[in-house]
C-alpha cells in the first residue's frame, strides 16, 4: 500500500489502483504550496471531521475527480448543499465499502463544526480493512480506550496518529495510542502547521523507538510503502 503525504493531516492511500484521499487541506496550508490539487487522484474523500484543516479542498477535489465523499451525516450533508454531487453519510459504527475493502468509521474526542459555523456533527476516525493492508487513521483526537477495541477486531499494519498536541494527542499520548492498537509502525500528522502544534522531529522519533516503535514523519509530497 502506497501513502502519500500532502501535509498536515493530508493523506492519500492508493490501494489495488484506488486512491482514498483523507481529510484535504492543501491551497490554505503554506507549507503545502508546492502541491497542485488538481493532480491529485481519489476516488474516495474521507472526511473525519468539519474543521476547515481538513475540509478546506475537499468540494473543489470531489469535484474534479467524481470521488464519492464519505464522512459524517453532517458533513456529507453541508457538502451536498455546496456542490459535491456524491456523497456516502456515516455515524460511528457504520462502514463503507469501496471496490477493494472498507471503511469504518469509528470514535474520536474532538470538536466539529464547519467553515462557515455549521454544526459538524461527531468527529470520528477510519479503520480501513483491505486484502492489501489494514490501518487506522485517528482523525482529530485525545486518546481514548475506544482505541484498544480496534486491536481486538483488526490486525494493523500501520496507524496514522496525531501527534502535534494542543487540539489533539501529543507524541506521549500517541505511543500510548500505538500499545493499544498493537501497532509498531506509525506515520504522524496534525503537527507543525501551525504555532500551537510544532515539535521536535528527533526527539519524537527517539521517544517512539524508546518503546520498540517506529514514526514516520513524511515529508510533505512524499510517499512511502507500508
Amino acid at each position: 500500500m502506497k501513502i502519500t503525504y500532502y501535509g498536515h493531516a493530508c493523506f492519500a492511500a492508493e490501494i489495488n489502483g484506488k486512491y482514498l484521499l483523507f481529510d484535504p487541506f492543501i491551497t490554505g496550508n503554506p507549507l503545502a504550496k508546492d502541491i497542485d490539487i488538481k493532480r491529485i487522484k481519489a476516488d474516495y474523500i474521507l472526511l473525519t471531521h468539519g474543521h476547515g484543516d481538513h475540509v478546506a479542498d475537499a468540494a473543489a477535489i470531489a469535484n474534479q475527480t467524481g470521488a464519492t465523499v464519505v464522512s459524517n451525516y453532517e458533513v456529507v450533508s453541508w457538502l451536498g448543499k455546496n456542490g459535491v454531487k456524491n456523497g456516502h453519510p456515516l455515524n460511528p459504527g457504520g462502514s463503507f465499502p469501496f471496490s477493494s475493502g472498507r471503511a469504518k468509521f469509528v470514535n474520536a474526542i474532538h470538536s466539529s463544526s464547519l467553515p462557515d459555523g455549521t454544526y459538524g456533527g461527531n468527529a470520528g476516525g477510519f479503520v480501513v480493512e483491505s486484502a492489501d493492508a489494514n490501518f487506522y487513521y485517528s482523525g482529530d483526537t485525545a486518546l481514548t480506550l475506544d482505541m484498544k477495541l480496534i486491536s481486538e477486531t483488526t490486525k494493523l499494519k500501520f496507524a496514522v496518529l496525531c501527534i502535534g498536541g494542543n487540539f489533539t494527542m501529543d507524541v506521549d499520548d500517541a505511543i500510548r495510542a500505538s500499545a493499544m492498537l498493537e501497532c509498531e509502525e506509525v506515520m504522524g500528522v496534525h503537527y507543525g502547521t501551525f504555532p500551537q502544534i510544532k515539535i521536535d522531529h528527533a526527539v519524537a522519533k527517539e521517544k517512539f523507538r524508546a518503546k520498540g516503535l517506529t514514526l514516520h514523519l513524511l515529508p510533505i509530497g512524499g510517499a512511502k510503502d507500508f
